[in-house]
């Protein structure tokens, strides 16, 4: 994400802040190998189980995973009829997966004749990632996508005291939050849960799955007769370098002000 979005050197737009510029066109390919073993399961089979994945980074575009064609079981995929056309990589043919008796239509996709300057990508093909049932990265089972190398995830703890207010009804006052600096987003403070008026929260439905963070649920902020769904989210067991924000609140919607003041 970082070398696709906001100031990576792969976005649309480099800063101001740089000794360097970018011959070349505005949107841009990176592909590199994927250092673990990757599998992915379809109805009950092993579509791929590749130790020869890579993955490709485009400007305003999650990094995607080709895997080699002969790395895919050939007895599980069927040509169809449908292609795209892409102006930065060619004409892209598409497989149907069949198996367990059901079907992923146009699962996976291919470049077999790529443009000359994505001519690398000759002989890899592309899976949309919700098509298929499991994906694993080692023996990890892997929810959301693949993590990308130059993505990380920092957590600190903080002396600034940070407030959350919806008008003028104080929703949460901490002296002591986590800050989460994540690539590419602003960020982020983590309340602990003490200090958060859980009597103005209502539990939703909604869940959501951060391949760095874990799994989050979320919560709709109730107070002076206004609803604000989903504003609050927290990872109840989060997971890596970001464990330490388990059992921690954060806030964001537009109609909430967050300060943040000095340290003490």
């Amino acid at each position: 994400m970082s070398l696709t979005f906001s100031s990576g050197p792969l976005a649309g737009h480099a800063p101001d802040t740089v000794n360097y510029r970018i011959e070349g066109p505005p949107h841009r390919l990176l592909m590199h190998e994927f250092p673990r073993r990757v599998r992915a399961r379809f109805g009950g089979e092993t579509v791929t189980d590749t130790t020869r994945a890579v993955l490709l980074h485009e400007t305003g575009i999650l990094p995607q995973v080709y895997v080699p064609r002969e790395d895919i079981r050939a007895d599980l995929i069927q040509a169809t009829e449908h292609h795209t056309y892409c102006p930065f990589k060619g004409t892209a043919s598409y497989w149907t997966v069949t198996a367990g008796g059901r079907a992923a239509e146009n699962a996976i996709w291919s470049y077999p004749e790529p443009n000359e300057e994505a001519s690398w990508l000759r002989g890899y093909a592309g899976f949309y990632w919700d098509a298929m049932d499991e994906w694993y990265d080692e023996d990890e089972r892997v929810e959301g996508h693949l993590r990308d190398p130059y993505h990380r995830v920092d957590v600190r703890r903080s002396s600034r005291p940070v407030r959350v207010l919806l008008g003028d009804t104080v929703l949460a006052q901490t002296s002591h939050p986590l800050l989460l600096s994540e690539t590419g987003l602003p960020n982020r403070y983590y309340i602990p849960a003490a200090d958060v008026r859980q009597d103005l929260l209502e539990e939703s439905d909604t869940r959501s799955h951060c391949p760095y963070k874990g799994s989050a649920s979320y919560w709709t902020v109730n107070a002076d007769g206004r609803k604000l769904t989903d504003a609050v989210w927290s990872y109840s067991k989060a997971e890596g370098d970001s464990a330490s924000i388990a059992g921690h609140q954060s806030f964001l919607h537009d109609d909430l002000t967050i300060e943040v003041g000095d340290p003490a």
